[in-house]
């Protein structure tokens, strides 16, 4: 991501749970027993001593900081979305939230690409260099919405959305490490520190 950390970003977006349990609470007036409100606020430290240990105070970091804000209350947003409308088939809702965002996305890269960039891109789509994107998106495509979502979707469907958001702050932890490995971004003590918090305090919070 430009001018924001793949690592810390994957960390940031995760303030979709509390979002989540928290218009859980408001909105659906689901209950937040004090079991599962620790398990979120040991979670919800460890998100801050790792964010703490990456973040560098800067104001060029400032407006990427707030967009993966706005993005993990969106995420929170869907949750709720998915658990009202209880789909007896999760898949089909999963694909047919999937048939909307090509369109933004599409008018979002004509304005900071452009048309001369997209269609270089299109140009070399049949290109060995291309292959790497195209393992990329069928990841994404595959595991990452049809798999992934499909099953985040049947579980928020299932049970309360304070009981499964807290689930997603487990995502820092792989999104750290795959930047370590894929990346070369070197976790630090804090950042290992904070992951385990949020590793003991995720499994933690949905119990009832």
């Amino acid at each position: 991501m430009a001018g924001f950390p793949a690592g810390l970003a994957s960390l940031v977006l995760q303030a979709s749970a509390p979002f989540t349990v928290l218009l859980g609470v408001l909105l659906l007036g689901e209950r937040l027993t004090p079991r599962r409100a620790l398990g979120v606020g040991v979670a919800v430290l460890g998100l801050v001593v790792v964010g703490a240990s990456r973040a560098d105070g800067s104001a060029g970091q400032l407006v990427p900081f707030l967009l993966v804000v706005l993005g993990a209350f969106g995420w929170a947003i869907g949750n709720l979305s998915s658990r009202l409308a209880a789909p007896p088939n999760p898949l089909h809702l999963t694909l047919w939230m999937s048939v909307v965002p090509p369109l933004p996305m599409l008018a979002v890269s004509l304005l900071v690409e452009g048309p001369a960039e997209i269609g270089a891109a299109l140009a070399t789509s049949g290109t060995a260099a291309a292959l790497p994107a195209w393992l990329g998106l069928a990841y994404t495509v595959v595991l990452g919405t049809v798999v992934g979502s499909g099953i985040w979707v049947w579980l928020m469907a299932r049970h309360p959305a304070g009981v499964v958001a807290p689930f997603s702050m487990l995502v820092p932890v792989v999104g750290i490490s795959a930047a370590w490995w894929a990346l070369g971004e070197r976790p630090t003590v804090l950042e290992l520190g904070g992951g385990a918090l949020v590793v003991g305090g995720a499994p933690g919070a949905p119990r009832p």
